[in-house]
């Protein structure tokens, strides 16, 4: 079976969530819940990636006030034309559930999640299309 060459740009997410680092914890609390998500890149006025906060991150810093008091700061990114394994690779490696692509200045421009992996996956048990 050849192996295709997916990149990451073929399974993020570009309708995005996100939310500034001077915003309420109780807010991103409401967005993530609203949204059904369970992350939400934190980005500055310009669209670049900042940070990011999981519902994780709230309910155990539930005494603070800020997202800026949460949010992971060391973020692991990847860009849309990254091979979409080492995407995978990524949240395998690191445990983590989503992984923010941002381009070439920083700014945010999906996200691709362990949803989208499963997608792939049930795509390919079915012998479907990889590619959406």
């Amino acid at each position: 079976m050849k192996k295709p060459d997916l990149k990451v740009s073929d399974l993020m997410t570009t309708a995005l969530m996100t939310i500034n680092a001077d915003e309420p914890l109780a807010e991103a609390k409401v967005d993530m819940e609203v949204g059904l998500v369970h992350h939400l890149p934190v980005v500055d006025e310009r669209g670049r990636l900042v940070g990011i906060v999981s519902d994780r991150d709230i309910v155990r810093r539930s005494d603070k006030k800020r997202v800026s008091d949460v949010m992971s700061r060391e973020v692991v990114t990847t860009r849309p034309d990254a091979p979409a394994h080492l995407a995978a690779s990524m949240m395998l490696d690191y445990r983590i559930g989503s992984v923010p692509v941002v381009d070439e200045d920083g700014a945010l421009v999906g996200v691709v999640t362990l949803t989208d992996y499963l997608a792939l996956a049930r795509r390919a048990l079915l012998g479907l299309p990889l590619e959406r």
